[in-house]
């Protein structure tokens, strides 16, 4: 194990410490492969399954293992909306889904969540709604505190997304935040989720490599 690998282990089980005591539940695994079964370990016969845009959940190959699995579970896949329910009949089903999987724009090392979102499809599922809420996310996410992680979101994750999702928002341009008022603005909404108040509901699945944005 290199120096780099070890300090993340160290770092997460840190990290995982303090996830327990805002009443969620932190794993650690060293790469994506390992991270991708973890994840899939949690998932019960027949239940039903969404998730939130995540460059995390395609890099460890989640989103593709999911696709494949509709033989065994409900998958509740947003750009592959079901012909006979309206668009808020099918949010209504991701809403209330049994697993919702995603990752975390920034966590704090006191083990708080921070996450900005456009819509707010992404945050509303993670704070109210599916039965379970799983979240994958690279040590790179780590941030030493909830403003440096806002920081960290607004300058480093939200530009190259800006670029991933072809909007002409500043940051794109710029490479880094403009405090814009853009009408495709991805830094509408603000979490900061400090604990849970359903103990387990949200878990959190730390990788040791870097992942996302």
């Amino acid at each position: 194990m290199s120096p780099i690998e070890q300090n993340y282990e160290n770092l997460a089980e840190s990290i995982i410490e303090k996830l327990a005591r805002r009443n969620m539940e932190g794993y650690y695994c060293r790469d994506r492969e390992e991270a991708n079964t973890k994840a899939k370990r949690f998932l019960t016969p027949d239940c039903s399954i969404s998730w939130g845009g995540s460059e995390t959940l395609k890099q460890i190959g989640l989103i593709d293992d999911l696709k494949e699995s509709e033989s065994d579970y409900e998958i509740l896949d947003r750009s592959n909306p079901p012909a006979d329910l309206s668009p808020k009949e099918f949010y209504g089903k991701i809403v209330t889904s049994d697993f919702y999987f995603m990752s975390t724009n920034a966590i704090t090392l006191d083990g708080e969540l921070i996450n900005i979102d456009g819509n707010g499809n992404r945050v509303a599922c993670l704070c109210n709604g599916p039965e379970h809420v799983i979240i994958i996310a690279g040590m790179n996410k780590v941030a030493t505190s909830v403003e440096s992680g806002i920081a960290r979101v607004r300058n480093i994750a939200a530009p190259p997304n800006s670029v991933r999702l072809g909007l002409d928002n500043p940051c794109a341009e710029y490479g880094r935040c403009m405090n814009c008022l853009s009408e495709t603005s991805i830094c509408c909404q603000t979490v900061i989720t400090r604990m849970s108040r359903h103990p387990g509901r949200i878990k959190v699945i730390l990788v040791g490599e870097e992942l996302g944005y």
